[in-house]
C-alpha cells in the first residue's frame, strides 16, 4: 500500500463500537492486508532515504527523495479524483497496486545488481509516487463498500489506527533489513507486501459501479474548480493546509542527514518514534477537542511542531532526538486530523472525491516544494539553519488563521493519518 492520507469520517464513536468493523470478514481481510502493505511502504521509505545517503552526501539530493515521491501529486491527483468517480474502482485499484509492485520489484533488483545511481533512485521513487497518487482517491472511496453503513465512521478510524501501527513498526523493521541486508531487500519486501491487497481486490465479489462514460475527465475537473471558487470553507482549508505543509516538510525530508551518525537502525528507530508519537496524539485528540476549538488545536500543535523542528537541528544526543521526534509526531497528527476532518466535511458526496484530490494536491504538493526548498537551503547553509528557517515559516503560516478559520460547531475530531 502506498503512503496515503486516511480521511476521517465525522462523529465520535462510542468506545464499545471502535473495533466493531473487524467483526465483518470483508473489512477485516482488507484491513489486515492493508496494514501489511503499509508496513512494506514504510520499509521502502527507510531504504530509499538511507540508500540516497550512501549514494551521495548532498543534502539536496536526500531532500529530493521525498520530493520525487510527492511530485506526482501535481501531475495526476486531479485526474485520479475524477477517475475515482467515473470508472470501476476495483479495476482501477488493481491497476495501481500492480503498477507499484512492478516499480518496487524493479528497483529492488537493480539495487541488488549495483545498477542504481541517485537519479535512477529518484526515477523509481517518482514511479512509485505516481502509483500511490492514482491509488489514493479510489482507495478512500471503497471503504463504504466493505463495511456496514452504520460502522463506516469506526472503519475509517480503524484504518487510521492500522496506518499508525505500520508507521510505528515499519521504520524499525526497515532499519533492521537495511542494516542487515541492504536497501534492495527493503524494496523487494515492499513489492511483496502489495499482494495481500491485490488478492483481496481480485477475489472481491463487488457489484461494479456503472462508469460515467459520457463525462470527460477534463469536464469533471473543471466542475470541481468551479465549485471551489464559490465555496469559502474549501478555500480556507486549502490555504491553511498549504501554509503548513511547506514549512513542515523539512523535518522528515532532512531526517536521513540528521541521523547519519546513528546509522540505518537509528534512522528507522527515529521514524518509529515519530509514528508512536502520532499514535499517542491520535489517542488524546477526542479529549482535547472537548476543550479547544479546531483553530486552537491547530495553532497549539503548529507551535509545538515548529519548536521540535528547530530542536531537531540542535540536538546531538540520540535519546533526546527520539523525544523530539515523538513529540513532533504527536503534534503532526493533531494538525492533520483537524485539516482532514474539514476536508471530509467541506463538500457534498457527489463532489467529495474531486475536492479531496484538490486537498491532496495542496498537502502533498506543498510537501514536495518544501522538501526541495529546505534541501537546497541545507546544501547552502547547513541542516540546522534549514530547520530553523522552516520552523520560522511554520510560525508565519499561523497568520492565515485570522482570515481563514476552520472552526465550525458541527466539526468533531477523529484520529487521522497522513503520508510523508
Amino acid at each position: 500500500m502506498a503512503d496515503h492520507i486516511t480521511i476521517p469520517a465525522v462523529g465520535l464513536q462510542r468506545p464499545d463500537s471502535a473495533w466493531a468493523p473487524l467483526r465483518e470478514p470483508l473489512f477485516r481481510s482488507l484491513w489486515m492486508a492493508a496494514v501489511i502493505s503499509y508496513t512494506g511502504t514504510w520499509m521502502q521509505n527507510v531504504g530509499a532515504g538511507w540508500f540516497m545517503t550512501q549514494l551521495t552526501t548532498s543534502p539536496l539530493m536526500v531532500g529530493l527523495v521525498q520530493t520525487a515521491a510527492t511530485i506526482p501529486v501535481f501531475l495526476v491527483v486531479l485526474p485520479a479524483g475524477a477517475l475515482a468517480d467515473m470508472v470501476d474502482r476495483r479495476r482501477l485499484l488493481l491497476l495501481t497496486q500492480s503498477w507499484m509492485v512492478f516499480a518496487a520489484a524493479a528497483l529492488g533488483i537493480l539495487t541488488l545488481a549495483g545498477a542504481v545511481n541517485p537519479w535512477i533512485l529518484l526515477l523509481f521513487t517518482f514511479l512509485m509516487g505516481v502509483g500511490a497518487v492514482m491509488n489514493d482517491p479510489a482507495w478512500q472511496a471503497i471503504t463504504p463498500d466493505v463495511v456496514s453503513p452504520h460502522r463506516h465512521a469506526s472503519a475509517v478510524a480503524l484504518n487510521s489506527a492500522g496506518f499508525n501501527v505500520a508507521r510505528a513498526a515499519g521504520p524499525a523493521l526497515g532499519g533492521i533489513v537495511v542494516a542487515a541486508a541492504g536497501s534492495g531487500w527493503s524494496f523487494l519486501l515492499n513489492a511483496a507486501s502489495f499482494f495481500g491487497v491485490i488478492l483481496f481486490l481480485y477475489t472481491w465479489k463487488r457489484v461494479p459501479s456503472v462508469p460515467q462514460s459520457s463525462r470527460r475527465i477534463s469536464s469533471a475537473i473543471a466542475e470541481g474548480f468551479r465549485y471551489v471558487q464559490g465555496a469559502p470553507q474549501v478555500k480556507s482549508v486549502l490555504i491553511r493546509t498549504g501554509a503548513f505543509s511547506i514549512g513542515a516538510s523539512s523535518l522528515l525530508a532532512l531526517l536521513p542527514v540528521i541521523c547519519q551518525p546513528h546509522g540505518a537502525k537509528g534512522y528507522g528507530f527515529l521514524l518509529t518514534c515519530f509514528g508512536l508519537g502520532a499514535l499517542a496524539g491520535a489517542a488524546v485528540l477526542p479529549r482535547l477537542r472537548l476543550q479547544y476549538s479546531v483553530d486552537g488545536l491547530v495553532a497549539g500543535a503548529t507551535i509545538l511542531f515548529a519548536m521540535m523542528t528547530f530542536a531537531a537541528g540542535q540536538v546531538r544526543v540520540f535519546e533526546w532526538l527520539c523525544l523530539v521526534l515523538f513529540t513532533a509526531g504527536a503534534a503532526w497528527i493533531g494538525i492533520l486530523a483537524c485539516f482532514n476532518v474539514v476536508a471530509q466535511t467541506m463538500c457534498p458526496s457527489w463532489m467529495r472525491a474531486r475536492a479531496l484530490s484538490m486537498y491532496l494536491l495542496v498537502l502533498q504538493g506543498g510537501m514536495a516544494i518544501g522538501s526541495a526548498l529546505w534541501g537546497a537551503v541545507a546544501a547552502r547553509q547547513g541542516v540546522p539553519e534549514a530547520l530553523a528557517w522552516s520552523a520560522l515559516a511554520l510560525m508565519l503560516g499561523l497568520s492565515t488563521i485570522r482570515r481563514h478559520r476552520l472552526t465550525a460547531a458541527e466539526l468533531e475530531i477523529v484520529p487521522a493519518v497522513v503520508r510523508d
